[in-house]
């Protein structure tokens, strides 16, 4: 589990070091912080407080796990649990800023010290979840829990610490312990690599256009976003695409010259591939060393440990789940690739599509068929219009309100800080920051987290400060950041997240919020995505960015009749990732050679040869950045089971309508980990969940 999960504040205070005292520059993390709602002062913070934090905050933290274990008196919820939910309110503040760093602004400096900082905060991680004496503590409330009067909520924690602790390792011997953790050790160094060569290589890479011919049929505002990258690297006069998703993609959509297509997407799929930033090598070293882990813990493999801690149980039972839906999604694709080539040849191409195609001839086929023209959408979804209507759909839906907060702490200066409040009463619910452009120093993608959860600190309860982040197209010029379709969605998708814990009524910070199973946490981010298109919202916020005109209802019907548009393709290169790192998760990792294993596996399961998987090994960070997703892709697509039986719900009484909004959000939203998730899913829907919903909402079956 994540350091923030386990290390929260202590109940009690301890006197800061002479030493400590002395500095002229106070540490931010050593103190609790006096801004407004708790928002880190991040404009006090610099890169040398981190490690003296965390160090500090060990200390704290070895402290209060003694205090709990010397305790002589029975152990029970209150002198037992709750310390855990409160045991190093230091760890807390370095930790979430930290992590959050090395997502969103890991400078050089800070990825120096981060190789200092990793090993620490997993000794940190070690002292608690391997600790026998803690272990035995936990236990003893463990298996009197019958006998304790606890309420059904208080239950639910103790169970859920001692099989996280279990998890851990807590239950081990003293030999296999010292194992575990050594291998912990070296795939945390492995990780860090594995996401510096990453970055590095996305950085390394970009294409260079001389000929102003070659842009044909890119939009105007990517062609201006390439021509200020060209100009920041003294290229004036020339253009430049990266791989960052805002260049990347508009190339393969558009871009008329095959060539230019082929060379971002071959730089794309061989990312962090070879040079300096291989990362075969460091995949290799992880998949073999969690081979080990596995062992040591009594799995047969990996895969088979990880699933085992979720809703789906076994590997086998994930892999039927996926199947399930990918048989369907390949079928749907053949399909596809048989309308695009039918463009290709009418057009006298002479060649067969490629995946270098794909994007370009999909966008072909969606004009032909529903004369849809993403660019003629784009200038309808500027970033601070698609946040109205994000903002208006949580208003009206959830009860809050968005209120901007100028004089907010904030790490950069296009950060945005909101105060949540109920929109009835004013009352403050939580923070909310978003940071949307990409920057070297970010990593690709889209996520939510949180600074703060909320829960019951050591002087009450606190609301949670969460954040999402993005890397959408800047603004150029008089041009906003347009958005397209993806990214709408996306936008949507992690403010899902947001609202989980934005919301969330959980009375312990251990299972607030999104600290629920792994295949059920992305239910709520993926629901959130049906609203993005809702005509009676779209009617609200999508107004050109240039006249303010209102967008025509011919471009929302067709829209709404090119939703099920190219979903074989999307299904199949998600499902055929999900599939991959289930493979990566059974086997030992010995004499493997990573490309060759992907196209094993590729034949294995069937995937077409014009789609490869949404993403190769090298750059697959959710599974080889950190073991956060790692045998645990598949669970997008479980979510999604549940994210479109759910919303068939709100179909069927209206998107809008109050009473069943009113119970989403009470029985998912607000309600975290205090119930098993599937009484929770079966509370709101009033069935189990039905698989076929998926199909269904994917147009693979009526």
């Amino acid at each position: 589990m994540k350091l923030q999960k386990i290390a929260a504040a202590t109940l009690c205070c301890f006197a800061l070091t002479p030493s400590i005292m002395a500095d002229e520059h106070q540490n931010p993390f050593l103190t609790p912080y006096t801004t407004v709602y708790q928002i880190p002062p991040f404009e006090q913070i610099s890169i040398a407080d981190f490690i003296p934090a965390i160090k500090a905050g060990i200390e704290q933290q070895d402290r209060n796990i003694k205090s709990i274990t010397d305790n002589t008196a029975k152990p029970d919820f209150e002198n037992t649990i709750l310390p855990l939910e409160n045991l190093s309110p230091i760890l807390d503040r370095v930790a979430a800023v930290f992590y959050h760093y090395d997502g969103a602004l890991s400078t050089d400096e800070f990825a120096q010290m981060a190789e200092e900082a990793i090993p620490l905060l997993n000794q940190a991680s070690n002292n608690v979840n391997l600790n026998d004496a803690l272990f035995q503590k936990i236990k003893a409330v463990y298996d009197n829990r019958e006998n304790l009067n606890l309420n059904p909520v208080q239950k639910r924690v103790v169970e859920k610490y001692y099989r996280e602790f279990e998890q851990q390792g807590a239950a081990l011997s003293q030999e296999k312990k010292q194992e575990l953790i050594q291998v912990n050790d070296e795939l945390s160094k492995l990780f860090i690599q594995y996401n510096k060569n990453l970055l590095n290589a996305t950085n390394a890479f970009f294409v260079t256009v001389y000929d102003e011919n070659d842009l044909a049929g890119l939009p105007e505002s990517s062609i201006a976003v390439a021509k200020e990258e060209a100009k920041a690297k003294g290229l004036d006069g020339l253009w430049v695409f990266t791989l960052h998703a805002p260049s990347r993609l508009p190339v393969l959509q558009y871009s008329q010259n095959r060539g230019l297509r082929e060379a971002i997407y071959k730089g794309y799929t061989s990312l962090a591939s070879f040079g300096e930033n291989n990362n075969y090598p460091v995949i290799k070293q992880i998949v073999a060393l969690r081979a080990k882990k596995a062992k040591i813990m009594g799995f047969d493999n990996f895969a088979q440990m990880m699933t085992s801690r979720v809703m789906a149980g076994t590997p086998e039972a994930a892999t039927n789940l996926l199947l399930q839906v990918f048989e369907p999604a390949v079928k749907r694709s053949h399909e596809e690739v048989a309308d695009m080539q039918a463009i290709v040849d009418e057009e006298g191409g002479n060649f067969k599509i490629a995946p270098w195609d794909y994007y370009y001839y999909a966008e072909k086929v969606k004009k032909k068929k529903y004369d849809l023209d993403e660019n003629e959408v784009r200038p309808y979804f500027s970033l601070e219009n698609v946040l109205n209507g994000l903002f208006s759909a949580a208003e009206k839906l959830w009860g809050i309100k968005m209120v901007e907060m100028p004089d907010a702490p904030k790490y950069m200066d296009e950060v945005t800080v909101y105060d949540v409040v109920d929109s009835k009463t004013g009352e403050h619910v939580a923070v909310f920051m978003n940071d949307y452009f990409p920057r070297a120093t970010k990593r690709q993608g889209a996520w939510m987290d949180q600074m703060q959860s909320s829960g019951l600190y050591e002087e009450g309860p606190r609301r949670p400060i969460v954040y999402n982040v993005g890397n959408f197209t800047r603004p150029a010029g008089d041009t906003p950041s347009l958005l397209t379709i993806d990214e709408v969605e996306t936008t949507f998708h992690e403010f899902g997240h947001a609202l989980q814990s934005i919301l969330s009524q959980a009375p312990y910070r251990s299972i607030a919020g999104t600290n629920v199973d792994r295949d059920y946490v992305e239910m709520c981010s993926q629901i959130n995505e049906h609203w993005a298109f809702a005509p009676e919202l779209l009617k609200e916020y999508a107004k050109h960015y240039k006249t303010g005109e209102t967008i025509p209802d011919e471009l929302i019907e067709k829209l709404n009749n090119a939703s099920k548009f190219n979903l074989g393709f999307i299904t199949t290169e998600l499902a055929g990732a999900a599939l991959l790192d289930l493979e990566w998760g059974k086997t030992d990792g010995k004499d493997i050679d990573v490309p060759s294993f992907e196209a094993v596996v590729a034949e294995k399961i069937g995937m077409p040869e014009e789609i490869t998987y949404r993403y190769r090994s090298p750059y697959f960070k959710h599974i080889f950045g950190d073991d956060g997703y790692a045998s645990g892709y598949y669970t997008y697509l479980w979510s999604q089971v549940l994210e479109a039986d759910a919303f068939e719900l709100f179909e069927e009484n209206g998107i809008f309508d109050p009473d069943t909004a009113a119970s989403f959000k009470a029985t998912i939203l607000e309600t975290g980990d205090t119930e098993d998730p599937m009484v929770l899913f079966e509370r709101f829907r009033g069935h189990k969940p039905d698989a076929h919903a998926l199909l269904r909402l994917r147009g693979f079956e009526n």
